[in-house]
């Protein structure tokens, strides 16, 4: 009894079905497939909201345009068209990925070439262009958890989280900085993430539907053919992401045991290790202080190759001051260090700063939603 008893209770725990109503869902998914009128302003001004976040290397500012965009409103409406085999619910929402998919280039690119700013090191459009394993996984979870807030009869404050996550709008600006400054790398890169992210969010509203049991427009047997054609595009699109993830832990792995290396081997034999470089599986370390002999070189490619670097892969330049001077060259590389934890503090203290506007920006939104719950 005591277990039929536990059973019941977590059964009541995650059911949500009384909670559901799939004829607003679909009516509601309906009406935010279209692009027309302010959705196509709003869908602009935040695709340069996000360039101008990107351009800065500025997570709020992403984040914030990502709480504004329209993005969601025709791919979710593609799962929908699938799993209840409407036609023309399918083209409709087709067509407005389309025109989406052009007014974010175009503002992005515009934006772009318009901008003055070039940063050396564009950590945050960079990030938009290897896509892994793990952005199907966001955008798969994402997407499940949107068209189920889509499906309750009180909404809350999820969607606004899935919008963050499933980062649908970020790619689609750096495709256009690629577009822009003729950087195919960013292009091609950051249009596969953004249809990573679009057709496992389809997935998942796909999946979602069939599980809720939304009433169909027609029967299966005349959509076999499509179903089919869309599980051959997902596998499509999941082999080379499986593929990006092992590469991305590959050398994520191998940058481990460099710098675990480096860290082992920075004094050595009267040299100093002041800075390495990766290309590759191949790692060039540069000394200063006094020359190494040939076996000292030896001792130093075995103790790499006991960390997993290759011994032909270890690059040995060297900058020979002497020991005369290296007393010298200990009192720049202090101050080298001293300046790198300066920089470290100041990095702390943009991140703190960009979490105080990330919260503003909660509760500005939350106020809206409270004013807008209080006037209806």
């Amino acid at each position: 009894m005591v277990w039929d008893s536990i059973k019941e209770y977590l059964r009541g725990l995650v059911d949500f079905r009384d909670e559901i109503d799939t004829n607003d869902a679909v009516a509601r998914i309906k009406k935010n497939i279209w692009f027309r009128g302010p959705n196509v302003w709003i869908l602009a001004f935040a695709i340069v909201l996000a360039s101008v976040g990107l351009n800065v290397n500025s997570t709020a500012v992403i984040i914030g345009a990502m709480l504004v965009s329209p993005l969601m409103g025709p791919i979710v409406g593609i799962g929908l068209s699938l799993g209840i085999y409407d036609v023309q619910l399918l083209k409709d929402a087709l067509k407005n990925l389309a025109v989406m998919i052009v007014i974010s280039l175009a503002a992005s690119a515009l934006f772009f070439l318009l901008s003055p700013l070039d940063l050396v090191n564009p950590t945050e459009l960079e990030a938009r262009t290897s896509p892994s394993i793990y952005d199907v996984m966001i955008a798969l979870f994402g997407g499940l958890a949107g068209i189920l807030e889509t499906s309750r009869k009180e909404r809350g404050t999820v969607l606004s989280g899935v919008a963050i996550a499933t980062a649908l709008m970020p790619p689609l600006c750096t495709a256009g900085c690629g577009l822009a400054n003729g950087n195919w790398h960013y292009f091609f890169g950051a249009l596969y993430l953004f249809f990573i992210n679009g057709v496992f969010i389809i997935l998942a509203t796909y999946a979602m539907v069939k599980y809720l049991r939304f009433t169909p427009v027609e029967t299966y047997e005349r959509n076999r053919k499509r179903t089919t054609v869309m599980t051959l595009l997902l596998i499509l699109f999941i082999i080379p992401s499986i593929i990006s993830a092992g590469s991305m832990v590959r050398e994520n792995n191998f940058r481990r045991s460099v710098d675990t290396f480096i860290s082992a081997n920075r004094s050595f034999a009267g040299s100093y290790i002041y800075d390495h470089k990766i290309e590759g599986q191949q790692v060039t370390v540069y000394t200063a202080g006094d020359a190494l002999s040939e076996g000292e070189k030896v001792l130093l490619r075995a103790s790499a190759e006991a960390f997993g670097i290759n011994q032909d892969n270890l690059i040995i330049k060297e900058s020979s001051f002497g020991a005369r001077n290296a007393a010298l060259l200990q009192d720049e590389l202090k101050k080298i260090r001293e300046q790198d934890i300066q920089d470290i503090q100041l990095r702390d203290e943009m991140i703190s700063r960009m979490e105080e506007e990330i919260e503003l920006l909660k509760a500005a939104l939350q106020a809206s939603r409270d004013s807008t719950a209080t006037k209806e």
